[in-house]
């Protein structure tokens, strides 16, 4: 069984974990988290104010450079959509054509996992 039909690594479970809670925390559309290189995560949620939008997974890529990250291992969006084109843009300039990211519904499931 693929990533994409339900099987992940733990520590990609562990980032669905965070986003998830994120999500629920701050009572967003969709939360996001990250792992960069060294092992850090950053979470953050969507964000929608009059004057800036972002989608969660912007974010934590925004709170992942922000903090010095210097490259992405994998990458997790809770959400009822799917990241798009800029998002997935957002990742492969962080972490590189190839880095994962995993898609799960609010509940935390695993929907699909593609690449950046």
């Amino acid at each position: 069984m693929s990533e994409s039909e339900g099987m992940i690594d733990p520590e990609d479970a562990k980032i669905i974990t965070l986003a998830r809670s994120t999500r629920a925390r701050n009572r967003a559309d969709e939360g996001a988290a990250v792992r960069d290189l060294d092992g850090r995560t950053y979470t953050a949620s969507s964000v929608v104010l009059p004057s800036l939008s972002l989608s969660a997974l912007q974010a934590a890529v925004v709170v992942a450079v922000s903090s010095g990250a210097q490259g992405l291992e994998a990458v997790a969006v809770v959400t009822t959509g799917e990241p798009d084109d800029v998002d997935v843009a957002a990742v492969m300039e962080l972490g590189g054509a190839g880095t994962p990211v995993h898609v799960a519904d609010p509940d935390g499931t695993l929907v699909k996992t593609r690449q950046a």
